[in-house]
């Protein structure tokens, strides 16, 4: 068998096999439970392999479990102090080494990570952001698209780098704002777009549509250039 010919078999071998995803939390895990019902149903081809909170008391803990997905906890030492971002990270290193993923899914993860710990993780990393980045980097999103008066809102799936929420972006679902939204109404709304984005980037990627390694789409004869965006008004 030529090197071209062994390439292209482990292409397609890897092609036919689930997506190992590994999801890094912090709340109730809305998003998480979106891809745990879209995996149970065969309609997303991944394989949780496990979840990291760093939050004891974070909700996403009980879906994984009740999924029987592995979880990994990570927030306080033994002495009862919360972890720092070093200590967890040291952790979390150590655990998706150990689950050697594919794809690593921030959904709902609210720490800074480190470019140590970014750049030396086992697979690509994505974050799930409530705006349409580059604009509205941070916290507190919705409260600030409404007080800037902007027409429009939504999400971004980003890959992660050691700048904040500065990477390159692969998709987009946004929604036009109504004079009735507050924050609250608006957040609701966002999340909905985002249970539609999150499994289909993943998808996405799963069937080696976009390329991480290049942040590109595999086939751009007929495809528009990253980001993606999707018009979901609701």
């Amino acid at each position: 068998m030529s090197k071209s010919d062994s390439s292209s078999f482990v292409a397609k071998d890897i092609k036919n096999k689930p997506l190992r995803v590994a999801v890094l939390v912090s709340g109730s895990g809305s998003n998480l439970q979106v891809l745990i019902d879209a995996m149970q149903s065969g309609k997303l081809p991944i394989e949780i392999v496990g979840v990291i909170s760093n939050r004891a008391d974070a909700y996403a803990i009980t879906r994984a479990q009740q999924a029987h997905i592995p979880v990994a906890i990570f927030s306080h030492t033994d002495s009862g102090k919360r972890m720092t971002i070093k200590t967890f990270e040291r952790h979390a290193s150590v655990q998706l080494q150990d689950w050697q993923p594919d794809l690593i899914v921030l959904a709902g993860f609210m720490r800074v990570l480190s470019s140590d710990f970014i750049n030396n993780v086992p697979a690509p990393m994505i974050n799930l952001h409530p705006s349409l980045l580059p604009a509205y980097k941070g916290l507190d999103t919705h409260q600030r698209v409404i007080t800037a008066g902007e027409r429009y809102h939504g999400c971004s799936i980003h890959v992660v780098t050691a700048e904040l929420d500065a990477g390159a972006v692969l998709t987009q679902a946004l929604l036009s704002l109504s004079a009735k939204d507050n924050a609250a109404s608006l957040q609701k709304r966002v999340q909905k777009l985002e249970h539609q984005l999150l499994p289909w980037t993943i998808l996405l990627i799963a069937k080696q549509v976009i390329s991480l390694d290049t942040l590109s789409f595999t086939n751009n004869d007929y495809l528009p250039s990253l980001p993606l965006k999707l018009f979901l008004d609701n």
